[in-house]
């Protein structure tokens, strides 16, 4: 979405889509080369969104000049138009079939050239020229875009893994394509024409599926903010002079104009009641389960629903001014505001890259000019040599593979990882937020047991008036009253006369005698005679967070329920189990602070911050970040987003809103605090295996190039041959891929 913020009278902030972009080393190369544009003042490329916040100066660049730079280097900035995010999302899921396909294909294809390779070690008739043919397929067809990618990179005096993978395969290639047509050079000199088909085909076909695993991983980031976008109705009716209805686009909506919201519709913009009352559901914005009264006056927001009765809105703020925007504003600055990952191996092959090829130049030199006999040919081998024991192929299987076991393994303990960069980061945090509502608590009100207010009543009597009364209420509290007493099979009783008192209860006439249920204002103005020891109970009652809903007659208190959202079985174990790992636990809500200090009391939480909308809870977690805190955040609500989105990591309760798994970066399929637990055990186990992988892929580098090289020939006259640099190259691999497996068998 652009957002042309001018700054000063010659500085444009604007966000333009990226096409493209398959990999977090391409945000950082987008984003240095617009850095490095004359008039271009600041660049942040995210990765996961897909875009570019450029701060620039018009006057100097302008979006064609920037179009040109970014396509210099194969990725596509967009201007952004009605259907630019449309057609970006087309685009990225035809890339990903196209990389799941030739994924497939490059697999099917490099089978045959493997057990060739592998089982007729002395081949058969036509055998090679076979493994020719489907290795050409595999490499320049399926794998054609490592070789144009490395390309693009060394036009730009730079390297990455493309460029490993495109000069390993490549040489191997044209080295065993050479022995196949010509085998005659090599016999002449007394030599094996050796060939490794099998190694070139079978790196393109994993480093392939390393990359399908990636495309997956990202596809659905954006999810979370078209559904923040979908709270917003399309359409609104607005009130004209004569109090006739014209349905207008939401972007038509002008502030003091007047919106008839009826029942269980969407509250297009932020206004404030007109006319009518009802309740709405504000759970977007607070993340509590109750929807709250609303009459002349009050101020309602977008993006929320209107419960059960029918109002006219006077609109204040719309468009980009209402807090529905502000949260998905929130949300996509706080996703772009993380720096892109530079995942390790990336970094590490910035160069070792280059510092392979110089050796395997060196390699080549040294014998060439060394004056043995057949110099040429050790100097071809020693180059051969060099580049395909330095074959990524370990380097690449190192995270995927033990992202894919992990991810398999959090799936079987119910919790579901979105990205790597989630386990890589999980056993860092030192601090972890939970919101209230869903997470420390069921997130569904109950109604406890009835503490009666005199001995001698017809209880029974009273429970069919209590239910005969709710059942015609429209607040939602009534309805866990309604599921207390269905449950003991009350029958309600005749209702005579009934009337709801907004913001209060509800009273009405049953056998000659009005009753009331409510809150302790109504029985004021009832005046109702509430007892002391009555009063001493349902004030012990409320300081334990629970709402108290009284019943009397016209004269005495008969009864009160308190309601309360419950703390969940497992809630304070699990917060226990998080502080003994060193975590700071704070607790972070839009309920009232007695409520939140009373729950953070019961679960043994120190920090607490009560009575916060979604933005607060994304700064909450800001200014943690800000001391030096790695942040774990959990929730369940849309009103969690932004700090989903904002934390290092982000968990979802499974049993919340789909944005707010979106928006995560891990759901916690079991709605159970505990399995964070297993998350951060996952993430070191995750981690662990991946620093062995690449230590053993990095080691073998190390004894194996220098060998390749022809280190040893002037001790032991050994020169390693190609072949055997393919199996050293396939061990590698193997062991990686085993390392990873062992994940499967480790206990969270």
């Amino acid at each position: 979405m652009e957002t042309a913020d001018i700054e000063t009278a010659s500085t444009v902030k604007s966000t333009f889509p990226i096409g493209g972009m398959t990999c977090a080393s391409c945000a950082v190369s987008v984003e240095s080369m617009l850095k490095a544009q004359p008039g271009v003042l600041d660049v942040n490329v995210s990765y996961p969104n897909r875009s570019a916040e450029v701060t620039y100066q018009p006057d100097q660049i302008n979006l064609k000049g920037m179009q040109k730079i970014v396509s210099q280097i194969g990725y596509e900035l967009l201007p952004d138009t009605a259907n630019a995010a449309a057609e970006l999302e087309e685009t990225e899921k035809k890339h990903y079939e196209k990389v799941k396909f030739r994924t497939v294909a490059a697999f099917i294809l490099t089978l045959p050239v493997v057990i060739i390779g592998m089982f007729f070690h002395h081949g058969f008739p036509g055998s090679n020229l076979i493994m020719l043919v489907l290795t050409g397929l595999v490499i320049f067809w399926f794998g054609r875009d490592f070789f144009i990618n490395g390309f693009k990179k060394a036009r730009h005096l730079s390297a990455n893994m493309d460029t490993l993978v495109a000069l390993s395969t490549g040489v191997a290639f044209l080295f065993s394509a050479f022995n196949t047509l010509y085998p005659e050079y090599m016999l002449s000199r007394g030599l094996t024409p050796q060939v490794y088909f099998e190694s070139a085909a079978a790196i393109i076909a994993f480093i392939l599926a390393g990359k399908l695993m990636e495309e997956r991983a990202r596809n659905n980031t954006s999810v979370a903010l078209k559904k923040l976008i979908g709270l917003q109705p399309k359409t609104v009716k607005v009130l004209r002079d004569d109090d006739t209805e014209e349905e207008i686009s939401i972007e038509q909506v002008q502030p003091q104009d007047r919106i008839r919201i009826r029942p269980g519709e969407k509250i297009p913009v932020d206004g404030v009641v007109h006319f009518g009352e009802s309740f709405v559901d504000e759970s977007m914005i607070t993340g509590e389960p109750v929807g709250l009264a609303k009459k002349p006056g009050a101020k309602v927001f977008a993006g929320t629903v209107n419960q059960k009765g029918s109002f006219e809105l006077l609109a204040q703020k719309t468009g980009s001014q209402t807090l529905l925007a502000q949260i998905i504003k929130t949300v996509q600055q706080a996703q772009a505001s993380k720096p892109p990952v530079q995942k390790l191996v990336d970094k590490i092959a910035g160069i070792f890259v280059p510092v392979v090829i110089l050796i395997a130049l060196i390699s080549f030199a040294a014998w060439y000019f060394s004056g043995v006999e057949n110099n040429l040919t050790y100097a071809l081998q020693a180059l051969i040599t060099v580049l395909i024991i330095a074959c990524p192929c370990a380097l690449g299987l190192a995270t995927p593979t033990a992202i894919m076991v992990a991810v398999g393994k959090g799936a079987e303990n119910g919790i579901l990882i979105k990205d790597a960069q989630s386990l890589e980061t999980a056993h860092k945090a030192t601090a972890i937020v939970l919101d209230k509502t869903g997470t420390l608590t069921k997130g569904q009100p109950e109604a406890q047991e009835i503490s009666w207010a005199q001995p001698g009543l017809d209880e029974a009597n009273i429970k069919g008036i209590m239910l005969a009364m709710e059942q015609q209420s429209e607040h939602p509290l009534a309805d866990a009253i309604i599921r207390k007493l269905e449950a003991e099979n009350i029958k309600p009783v005749a209702v005579e006369k009934f009337q709801s008192i907004t913001g209060k209860g509800v009273q009405a006439v049953i056998a000659g005698e009005t009753y009331y249920i409510g809150n302790r204002q109504l029985m004021q103005d009832a005046g109702v005679i509430v007892p002391e020891s009555q009063q001493k109970i349902a004030a012990e009652q409320a300081a334990l967070a629970k709402t108290i809903i009284h019943i009397s007659n016209s004269k005495h208190l008969l009864a009160f329920i308190p309601v309360t959202d419950p703390i969940k079985e497992t809630s304070a174990e699990a917060v226990k189990a998080l502080q003994a790992l060193n975590l700071q636990v704070h607790l972070l809500t839009g309920d009232n602070i007695q409520t939140a200090q009373s729950i953070a009391r019961q679960v043994n939480i120190k920090h607490v911050a009560a009575e916060v909308l979604p933005t607060d809870k994304a700064h909450y977690v800001q200014q943690l970040q800000a001391q030096g805190q790695v942040v774990a955040m959990v929730g369940d609500g849309i009103n969690d987003s932004p700090a989903l989105a904002q934390a290092d990591v982000g968990l979802a309760m499974g049993k919340g809103t789909d944005i707010a798994m979106e928006s995560a970066d891990m759901t916690l399929m079991q709605s159970d605090l505990r399995h964070i637990l297993t998350a951060i055990r996952l993430s070191h186990a995750t981690v662990r295996t991946i620093r062995q992988n690449l230590f053993w892929a990095f080691i073998y580098n190390v004894i194996g190039i220098p060998v390749a090289a022809g280190l040893l020939y002037p001790f032991f006259g050994f020169l390693l041959s190609p072949m055997i640099a393919g199996a050293a190259m396939a061990l590698s691999s193997v062991s990686v891929v085993t390392n990873s497996l062992r994940l499967r068998n480790t206990k969270l």
